[in-house]
């Protein structure tokens, strides 16, 4: 029997040299036949050996292989996904709960956090990312700078926020994660910029800009088959170039004075035009009520008239009187008068108040 004393379980010595019955360190195979033989031997030593040791062996290898079968069990937390490997190569993803995997060196997992929320900073860099110590951001003005749809130059820094979707994707589609989200992000928003025109980007069309962004940096990673689901794009800043920023505010400020300018000539109008046009309606109205009346007068008189001449055709002197006393009437009706018989004789005084006599007589 061979005396291991002085090597290790598997043959070689302390040195690191293979023995006549181990097997050589490298690349050579190991013999199993002695290994199995070295390992009964080691047993045989430790329970006491002989014949009687078989039964110890077989009880120690099926311990053995027991817990080498139970060392497969895996937990996955909620917050992860396991990734199962078989020898070094991916396989497949396991969900949260408790899994099983051939044991090693056979299979291993790697169980990454996928609800945890990664934050990419384009144009930008904040303290964490930065080393700042006093909370500034440092601009970076090669991923900043973009070019409008309308030829003009803004500056805008924006945050991509995304989750792993599909951790096995993940780890072995793709060979950098965070450089491929910063590269497919800022791709995506200077294809958006590109086809915008500046007002917008600075002002109401931002919410557009980021779902939009956030859809072809999404169809992008798709297509990569990167295990990426990117959750929101969030526009830090959109601002015209510093150098000119100053006289872009003075367009902005002048801008605004048209539009308040605009909105209150339109209120001024809104509130002339319709009283202009109830006077409009108001008049015509008028014109209408005059022209019916005047036309049924019109007609009035007409009929009056011919009713009038029938009866003068009939009997002229009779409508002769007639006429002239209704005349009389008319035009004497509102006035004061004394009528005096002329066969009353010689009798009247030349001169006699007769107005205050009938008032008189009224009284």
């Amino acid at each position: 029997m061979n005396d291991f004393r002085n090597q290790s379980p598997w043959g070689s010595s302390p040195g690191g040299g293979g023995g006549n019955g181990g097997f050589r360190r490298g690349p050579t195979p190991p013999n199993i036949d002695e290994v199995i033989k070295k390992i009964q031997s080691l047993l045989n030593r430790f329970l006491g050996g002989g014949k009687g040791g078989a039964k110890p062996i077989i009880v120690g290898l099926l311990i053995i292989i027991t817990l080498w079968g139970l060392s497969g069990l895996y937990r996955v937390l909620p917050d992860e996904q396991g990734v199962v490997l078989r020898f070094g190569k991916f396989v497949n993803t396991t969900q949260p709960g408790l899994n099983y995997h051939f044991p090693y060196p056979i299979e291993s997992v790697i169980t990454p956090k996928v609800t945890k929320v990664n934050r990419m900073d384009i144009g930008f860099r904040s303290e964490r990312d930065s080393g700042f110590s006093s909370g500034g951001v440092a601009d970076v003005p090669e991923e900043s700078l973009m070019l409008t749809g309308d030829e003009n130059i803004v500056n805008i820094d924006f945050s991509v926020f995304w989750v792993i979707k599909d951790a096995g994707n993940f780890l072995f589609k793709i060979q950098d994660p965070e450089g491929t989200v910063k590269a497919a992000a800022e791709t995506a928003m200077r294809e958006v910029i590109a086809r915008s025109n500046i007002q917008p980007i600075l002002t109401e069309g931002r919410s557009v800009i980021e779902t939009e962004t956030q859809e072809i940096i999404q169809k992008i990673l798709d297509e990569y088959t990167s295990g990426i689901q990117i959750t929101q794009v969030q526009t830090q800043k959109a601002d015209p170039p510093d150098q000119v920023i100053d006289a872009f505010r003075d367009v902005q400020a002048a801008r605004a004075d048209m539009e308040r300018s605009k909105n209150e000539a339109e209120a001024y109008a809104n509130d002339v035009i319709p009283r202009a046009r109830g006077e409009a309606q108001k008049i015509l109205q008028a014109a209408e009520a005059y022209k019916k009346e005047v036309v049924a007068k019109a007609e009035g008189e007409a009929s009056r008239f011919l009713a009038i001449y029938n009866e003068y055709a009939k009997a002229k002197q009779v409508t002769q009187e007639r006429m002239f006393l209704e005349t009389m009437e008319t035009v004497l009706g509102d006035i004061n008068k004394i009528i005096i018989d002329k066969n009353s004789g010689s009798g009247v005084v030349p001169y006699l108040p007769l107005p205050e006599l009938k008032k008189a007589e009224n009284n």
